[in-house]
């Protein structure tokens, strides 16, 4: 039931947002549209708690209004929610998906997002490209946030990072933040079902840029991984206990 009704509330709320921030996007500049924007993840991350009862713990600090590159694990549909929500005015790398979403497409192109091919390859990298020569054209400098995997995975899984952290690190000259998350625990990637937890996100120290592309992909694949299997097991293990109280005061 809670489950139904968050995401009959998240739905509606994300088609009333649409048409606002679509609106706050012919407003010059970015001030009012980011503004929407985050007051949406922000009522998301609230409800998340309230009907759902997730909560968001957050580890290390985020880098609000830094000039850093965020590569963070993706698991969950929420996870670019909540990181907005965390972080302030971030600008992010995203797939050309989300165009299929009415009035997105040009929500996206008013807030500066770059959007590339979900399919990788020269197209990827060419909007990739574009996005971060727009990126160095803006006035202050915010976070890039991107998901080195290209694609959400399941939880206890992961897929080869793909080149583009460490293209925005090189070329932008921005040390990259590694952000590990469980929050594909409470909410498994596309999926209907919550569950209540403790969804961690979890930033981790920063990674000077380097010229060795696959040295640096490595260790960046392998910090986001090892944290986030950490926290995997730490709300498996949270979870068996609380259920074997549960189970134990059934009894008595």
């Amino acid at each position: 039931m809670r489950s139904f009704i968050f995401n009959i509330l998240y739905w509606s709320i994300s088609a009333i947002y649409a048409v606002v921030c679509a609106i706050l996007a012919l407003i010059p500049g970015r001030f009012a549209l980011m503004h929407g924007l985050r007051s949406y993840c922000r009522l998301t991350v609230l409800l998340m708690r309230v009907v759902c009862g997730i909560k968001i713990e957050v580890r290390g600090t985020p880098p609000k209004n830094q000039p850093v590159v965020i590569a963070a694990k993706h698991q969950s549909w929420g996870d670019g929610i909540v990181m907005m929500a965390k972080c302030g005015d971030v600008n992010f790398v995203c797939g050309d998906h989300m165009l299929k979403f009415p009035l997105i497409g040009w929500v996206l192109k008013r807030c500066g997002a770059i959007v590339v091919n979900n399919k990788g390859g020269a197209a990827a990298a060419a909007s990739l490209i574009a996005g971060i020569e727009r990126s160095q054209g803006e006035g202050a400098p915010r976070p890039v946030l991107i998901y080195p995997e290209g694609h959400l995975t399941e939880v206890g899984t992961g897929m080869q990072y793909r080149s583009g952290a460490w293209r925005l690190s090189d070329q932008l000259d921005r040390p990259v933040v590694p952000v590990a998350t469980n929050l594909g625990q409470c909410w498994p990637q596309q999926k209907w079902n919550k569950f209540s937890g403790t969804a961690v996100i979890e930033f981790m120290d920063p990674m000077q840029p380097a010229a060795d592309r696959n040295s640096f992909l490595s260790q960046l694949e392998c910090n986001v991984e090892r944290h986030s299997r950490a926290l995997e097991a730490e709300f498996a293990h949270e979870h068996q206990a609380l259920q074997s109280v549960q189970h134990t005061e059934c009894r008595v």
